[in-house]
């Protein structure tokens, strides 16, 4: 079985935050592939906001990298895995498009998930609960201020509640992604995947 993972591009998001996951479900694939097995993930970049002056879904990541994208938010297909990175998220957070995007795909999906202040975006869409959650360590305060029904820890690098998954700050976002191969697609795959990137990782 392939699975579809969503992950959402804009404007001011994190590279890491975004290209680390993509990174870890694309080799992924790769690695499955080369043993001869079928790729376990195929993932869809979902490009919110404006198109770019050709047409094309493009954003620019903090720092002025531009990122193409697979499609706009108002094509994007169900998927099986949705991943909101962080970056600066104000506008992302506040997008009806966005977040009625994550509510319809939240009921199909195995599991949804956020990288850093990615929860922010989640939490706008009405997708936390009182499950603990957490985000970027420097940002651990502004969430709980702004979401105070939330149960926001920190010193964790990821949470994993099955259906709903959030990550600490930008490297973390690794380490959920491996730790979501490992769940979906075998802990070999994962292991094989991390060795792969010559990333030290051990699943928490």
């Amino acid at each position: 079985m392939t699975r579809r993972v969503g992950l959402l591009l804009f404007d001011e998001v994190e590279v890491l935050d975004a290209c680390g996951p993509f990174e870890v479900f694309s080799v992924a694939a790769r690695v499955a592939a080369r043993s001869g097995g079928e790729p376990p993930f195929e993932v869809v970049l979902v490009a919110a906001g404006d198109q770019d002056d050709d047409g094309e879904p493009r954003v620019r990541a903090r720092g002025g990298l531009r990122l193409g994208a697979d499609v706009r938010l108002a094509d994007a297909p169900d998927c099986d895995v949705v991943l909101v990175p962080g970056g600066v998220v104000d506008v992302v957070a506040a997008d009806p498009g966005v977040l009625a995007w994550l509510r319809r795909c939240r009921p199909g999906a195995e599991v949804v998930a956020s990288v850093c202040t990615g929860a922010f975006v989640l939490a706008a869409a009405g997708l936390l609960d009182q499950r603990p959650v957490t985000t970027h360590w420097e940002d651990l305060d502004d969430l709980r201020a702004d979401h105070p029904q939330l149960h926001v820890v920190g010193d964790v690098r990821y949470l994993d509640h099955g259906d709903l998954a959030t990550s600490a700050g930008i490297s973390a976002g690794l380490d959920l992604a491996l730790h979501l191969v490992a769940r979906l697609g075998g802990l070999e795959l994962a292991t094989a995947t991390a060795r792969q990137m010559d990333y030290a990782w051990r699943d928490a």
